[in-house]
């Protein structure tokens, strides 16, 4: 813990009451970083002019009292192309596919000619803001976090106006090489230029922060002097986000999904493998929770004499939890492209902390199923293995042990705070 209390800035798009994975993780880092001498003070957009996503009002109650969180207006580009602003898309459209002449004119319009993404209209308002924080409080390091990854060029044109401040980017998803990058159909100099901005981040940040080996790895790739800054600070869960919530089992064998599916996340081996367990007389009750687009809740079997499955659209985060405890086995899925192995979804340490028996579909070799197994988990597969995953599940619902320990608990958000702390220090 640092002898003297210092400030840092933390500059985030993401931010109550913004709902979804990418606000969790400094949330959570700005109610334990005061205990490793680090103070934060957080940027954010005005909900009022903001693009979220998701909307989840009870994370206002987490902010921190002590916490001064400074807002700035925004140019909400999406609204040049979507009108209705109760659909903001997420996940860079990857809930869907394309849906017509509309759609495909929307995905090339964002991949050219809102680069590195339509939140960017944030970015002259933040600065701005920024550069009066810097200089009224004495501010000496930032963070930058994203996605959006435009938020990495406010930090890019502070640490030029400000060569003495110290710049942590961190990057929790691909930038150039995410997932669902092609279905913006970008051109060949837009790519060009969004790739440039990449390395130009990379380059001159004093620290680049991401959630696991493979990322830390691609980024590394990309321009020298990466691999010799960056830091692993995975995300991770809170244990008071668990507190006066029983873990139970369903009366019914239930399997739960969290979050969000998408043509890239491929079903068709699960779905075959509950198939052939119901065709032998095995009930199995499926719950999702989150967005699934109709093309792929429609791929689901039916059930018994009707009992389809469960869809639950976004929900509140502590509700997603509860369902979480009151389920007999939790499904985790990865995207499947080409970049897959780099995915540590924040999801993954919370379904840790509830100890459930957890069925993973993706890279064998990523880093999701790197940790699990490091923390004693054998439900690992690849998409299509159906009696791999099939067999794995009868095994949890015959209620046979599944090998789990404790090793999770050094993810907990307190202990990763303290990381944070020190690699602020070491600045």
């Amino acid at each position: 813990m640092r002898a003297v209390p210092a400030k840092v800035l933390i500059i985030t798009y993401y931010w109550p009451p913004s709902g979804g994975a990418g606000v969790q993780r400094w949330l959570k880092f700005t109610k334990y970083l005061p205990s490793s001498g680090w103070f934060p003070e957080v940027l954010t957009v005005d909900p009022l002019y903001a693009a979220y996503p998701f909307r989840d009002d009870s994370l206002y109650g987490e902010v921190p009292v002590d916490v001064k969180v400074h807002r700035t207006k925004a140019l909400n580009f999406f609204a040049l192309y979507n009108r209705d602003q109760s659909k903001i898309p997420h996940a860079g459209f990857a809930s869907g596919k394309d849906k017509g002449f509309k759609s495909t004119v929307s995905r090339f319009i964002r991949g050219n000619f809102f680069i590195p993404d339509p939140r960017r209209g944030w970015n002259r308002f933040a600065f701005r803001r920024a550069s009066e924080l810097i200089r009224s409080q004495n501010i000496t390091h930032i963070i930058t976090t994203s996605p959006p990854h435009s938020t990495q060029l406010i930090g890019l044109r502070l640490k030029r106006r400000f060569p003495g401040l110290k710049w942590v980017a961190d990057l929790r998803d691909p930038w150039t090489d995410i997932y669902y990058y092609d279905m913006f159909r970008p051109s060949l100099p837009a790519r060009m230029l969004d790739r440039n901005l990449e390395k130009r981040v990379l380059s001159r940040a004093d620290r680049i922060i991401t959630v696991g080996k493979t990322l830390a790895s691609l980024f590394a790739a990309k321009t020298e002097a990466v691999a010799g800054k960056t830091e692993i600070l995975p995300n991770g869960y809170d244990e008071e986000d668990f507190q006066g919530i029983v873990s139970s089992v369903p009366e019914r064998f239930t399997i739960t999904y969290v979050g969000t599916l998408s043509p890239a996340y491929p079903v068709r081996g699960f779905i075959d493998a509950v198939k052939d367990m119901r065709i032998n007389g095995k009930q199995v009750a499926l719950q999702f929770v989150g967005t699934v687009p109709e093309e792929i809740r429609a791929l689901f079997p039916a059930g018994d004499e009707g009992d389809g499955p469960r869809f639950i659209s976004y929900c509140e985060h502590p509700e997603a939890i509860r369902y979480m405890m009151s389920s007999s086995l939790l499904l985790l899925i990865i995207p499947d492209h080409s970049s897959n192995r780099s995915i540590l979804t924040g999801k993954i340490f919370e379904y840790l902390a509830t100890e459930k028996p957890i069925l993973f579909l993706g890279p064998e070799d990523g880093d999701a199923a790197r940790l699990l197994t490091l923390c004693g988990y054998q439900g690992i597969f690849g998409y299509d293995d159906v009696e791999g995953i099939r067999e794995f599940i009868l095994r949890v619902a015959e209620g046979k042990p599944v090998k789990r320990s404790g090793y999770h608990l050094e993810y907990s958000r307190r202990a990763l705070a303290v990381k944070l702390g020190n690699i602020l220090d070491r600045l």
